[in-house]
């Protein structure tokens, strides 16, 4: 069936539907919050056309959504898409250096709730203001990014504030099979992790989490590896965590060394500490970074035995 019978199906249905009787009074609500999707408005409007009432009804509505979709439009052109329908259907999205606003940031955050296919999203852009990210965040709703399972974002200003935001909108349930997170060069202190680790801690798929080339230090990996509640598990299935280039001194490595001494990241087999504080004794000395180390590396061990 073509799209141009769909459409014409879709408005004799909705026209033999409400002939007999007035309008309910939620036809805003029907057609403009169940049906809207600014990067495929023909549905909705294709219903709200279906009567003189409906359309008088929802006349501001389809303008809004036809501003929106224009907007949209105008993003995915920036972003060398040739058509929404093109970011609709994509899986896999890796944009750098797009010279992305902190509006379209916004805008894509919006976004977020009618990109059902997306499974992997990659941004690189090293230009973006400081408050780039927190905007993306603000606009990622409850089952945003259903399908996304790799986050990654590279040189952009993530910060307290942004850290926070991100938190948020994983905390009402965007982004819900996320697997891999890599915020990478992204301005993360201890307090920027503090803010995401109660988050981090309830994600029950992630298995990868990079925070590489950030300012974190022992405060913000102690928040991320403190002892779960006895009832919750905590990053159960955490197998590898980067922390290659940031500030994480011997004390750190000793926080997680008894973290895993009672069970927290049960699942860790990786750690990437070079260039930070603790790696100049990392494996060469009974220091807390070494005996991390080792007890690492029996973990690997046991786990390609018993694989076998």
């Amino acid at each position: 069936m073509s799209k141009a019978i769909v459409h014409i199906t879709l408005r004799a249905r909705a026209r033999a539907a409400m002939a007999p009787a007035a309008l309910s009074g939620d036809e805003q609500g029907i057609v403009f919050v169940q049906l809207c999707n600014v990067l495929d408005p023909r549905p909705a409007v294709a219903l709200s056309s279906a009567n003189n009432e409906l359309r008088t009804a929802t006349q501001a509505l389809q303008q809004q959504l036809r501003a929106d979709h224009e907007a949209a439009a105008a993003l995915c052109r920036k972003l060398g898409l040739r058509s929404c329908k093109e970011l609709r259907e994509a899986k896999v999205v890796y944009w750098r250096n797009r010279g992305l606003t902190a509006d379209d940031l916004a805008l894509l955050g919006t976004l977020g709730s009618v990109l059902p296919a997306l499974e992997m999203l990659f941004l690189d852009e090293p230009a973006a203001g400081p408050d780039d990210v927190q905007r993306l965040a603000e606009g990622l709703g409850a089952g945003a990014l259903p399908a996304v399972t790799m986050l990654q974002i590279i040189g952009m200003h993530v910060g307290d504030a942004g850290a926070s935001e991100l938190a948020a909108a994983l905390g009402r349930g965007a982004l819900p099979r996320l697997k891999t997170l890599s915020l990478v060069n992204a301005a993360i202190g201890d307090a920027a992790l503090v803010a995401l680790a109660p988050t981090l801690r309830r994600l029950p798929a992630l298995d990868h989490l990079s925070l590489s080339c950030n300012l974190l230090g022992d405060e913000g990996l102690a928040a991320l590896v403190a002892p779960p509640p006895p009832t919750t598990g905590a990053l159960t299935k955490l197998k590898l965590l980067d922390l290659w280039y940031t500030e994480v001194t011997d004390a750190g490595c000793a926080a997680l060394s008894a973290a895993l001494d009672i069970g927290v990241l049960p699942a860790l087999k990786t750690l990437y500490l070079d260039c930070s504080p603790a790696s100049p004794t990392w494996g060469h000395s009974p220091t807390a970074a070494g005996a991390l180390e080792r007890r690492l590396k029996m973990r690997r061990v046991r786990g390609t035995v018993t694989d076998m």
